[in-house]
């Protein structure tokens, strides 16, 4: 009797820490693209609460896309981020702040230099949930811009993950032109207006 007893509890305790070990490592995925991939991954990068950032492509015509191909306007894709973050320590609505301070969403199919439909203001939403906070985001953060926000809302149907070589870009290439010109000072902006944000 006593046996059997142990052993429940021990199946109980096991469980339940097994039920906390899941919540801890809960897991939400975000697709966002805001020009030129290498800027919007070395700033969700440095994010606190998110796991990883992979660059990719989404929002196109063919199946696994070169960077040359999409670079020349012709697929459809855009450049993107895809942000694996832990909703217990930051939320989707302060990565869509993040999003929204980054990259200028008024301007459409460009940003800077960066000329074509890939480099599109872009919110690829997961669910239902992700495109209302997409939504209401867009209707508080319209009033920061002179502009009207032009960023597109819609379902993520297919993700390709970029070559690797533009994978953590500017951690292996800080001293590239762009990179110190374009990258860094996104970085440095970030983690200036939202310094409880930053890792």
């Amino acid at each position: 009797m006593k046996k059997t007893l142990f052993l429940a509890l021990l199946l109980i305790g096991f469980n339940g820490y097994m039920n906390a070990k899941e919540l801890s490592m809960k897991q939400e995925v975000a697709t966002f693209g805001g020009g030129c991939f290498w800027c919007l991954e070395a700033v969700f990068e440095e994010t606190r609460g998110v796991l990883d950032v992979v660059n990719g492509y989404a929002g196109g015509e063919i199946q696994n896309p070169t960077y040359e191909q999409v670079c020349s306007g012709t697929t459809g894709h855009a450049e993107v981020v895809q942000i694996t973050f832990d909703p217990t320590v930051i939320s989707y609505e302060a990565l869509l702040k993040i999003f929204w301070l980054i990259h200028d969403p008024t301007t459409l199919n460009r940003q800077g230099n960066d000329v074509g439909t890939q480099y599109r203001s872009v919110i690829f939403y997961h669910d239902e949930q992700q495109k209302e906070q997409a939504e209401v985001s867009i209707k508080a953060f319209s009033t920061k811009f002179l502009k009207p926000i032009v960023t597109e809302v819609k379902p993520l149907e297919l993700f390709f993950k970029a070559e690797a070589y533009h994978q953590n870009y500017f951690k292996n290439n800080p001293n590239h032109g762009y990179c110190v010109f374009v990258v860094s000072p996104k970085v440095q902006h970030f983690k200036h207006e939202y310094k409880d944000l930053v890792k």
